[in-house]
């Protein structure tokens, strides 16, 4: 079976945006281990504001990231662009469907919505968080409204000359 990865940018204090959408802050020096994610997965889950993103960022300056699969969550979005699939309902019933499919494992590229949705639904199995040292103050926090404690296992971690510390961690 397939795993669903979430992997991302997070500030040391948790947020994985500025109080303005902003992610100007994350580094973009060198590859910090995203080509190694990109080449693991062939498909990405991502929710409306995401995607809308995305659209706005002409690949989002990663190496292979066009030729993933790609699945936009979201109950207002009436269509996506061509190449895209929109989820609008029964986003369980659908997740557990592609994991089941043949294939490489699938990145949860964002949002923090969509993230606890699928946390909370048990179907995350591995966080790559790639912690940046910084301190936001504000923004949009990685993790809020996760309904039961979840424990996790470190399998690898990480450290950059920049101070940035990629954390691995399987959901048990």
């Amino acid at each position: 079976m397939r795993k669903v990865i979430l992997a991302l940018a997070v500030s040391l204090d948790g947020f994985i945006e500025g109080p303005n959408g902003e992610y100007d802050w994350c580094f973009t020096d060198q590859d910090y281990g995203i080509t190694e994610i990109v080449n693991r997965m062939d498909t990405v889950f991502m929710g409306r504001t995401t995607y809308e993103l995305t659209l706005k960022m002409n690949d989002i300056g990663i190496e292979g990231f066009s030729k993933l699969k790609n699945y936009v969550f979201s109950t207002t979005l009436e269509k996506v662009s061509r190449g895209s699939i929109l989820i609008k309902n029964n986003s369980k019933a659908e997740v557990e469907r592609i994991k089941n499919e043949e294939g490489k494992d699938i990145w949860l590229f964002g949002g923090a919505g969509l993230t606890t949705s699928l946390i909370n639904l048990g179907l995350v199995d591995e966080l790559i968080l790639a912690v940046h040292p910084i301190l936001l103050g504000k923004g949009t926090p990685l993790f809020r409204d996760i309904q039961n404690r979840i424990k996790l296992k470190l399998i690898d971690s990480i450290t950059y000359s920049t101070g940035l510390v990629s954390l691995t961690y399987l959901i048990e």
